[in-house]
């Protein structure tokens, strides 16, 4: 992976901080990187899910989901503070790409995080399987 444009060092670090939690399949320190006030843009939904507790649950949830998962190429902004990763992986017999794109405060905390994924056949596979261990939690989380 390469990075077109050097991050600000809180946002690289924080950025390391989330390969490392990937490479371990373990989220559970991902709460020291949101900010309370994040949001996680779905590519299923129109409207973005806020706060902190609702990011945590949802990236927790869709690294069980996915299999096969891995990154492939990162870009950044030339402000420093947000960075798009490409990404692959299968949901079920559904292989699919996609992009994270997050955007850090400048204390590295993550204030937003936007996925984009194709083709429609693995983005259905994925939001089936994210509805059918999120729906009730969901619901409530954009209300």
């Amino acid at each position: 992976m390469s990075l077109g444009t050097q991050l600000h060092p809180a946002a690289a670090a924080s950025l390391a901080r989330w390969h490392q939690f990937i490479a371990a399949k373990d989220l559970s320190a991902l709460p020291e990187l949101l900010h309370p006030q994040a949001v996680f843009r779905s590519p299923m939904a129109h409207s973005p899910y806020p706060g902190a507790q609702a990011v945590n649950l949802i990236l927790n949830t869709v690294l069980k989901v996915f299999e096969d998962f891995a990154y492939h190429r990162e870009l950044a902004t030339a402000d420093g503070l947000n960075v798009v990763l490409e990404f692959s992986a299968r949901v079920g017999e559904r292989e699919l790409k996609g992009i994270d794109m997050i955007r850090f405060d400048e204390s590295g905390r993550i204030v937003e995080f936007e996925v984009m994924v194709r083709p429609m056949s693995g983005l259905q596979a994925l939001g089936a399987e994210m509805a059918q261990r999120l729906a009730p939690f969901l619901s409530a989380a954009k209300s």
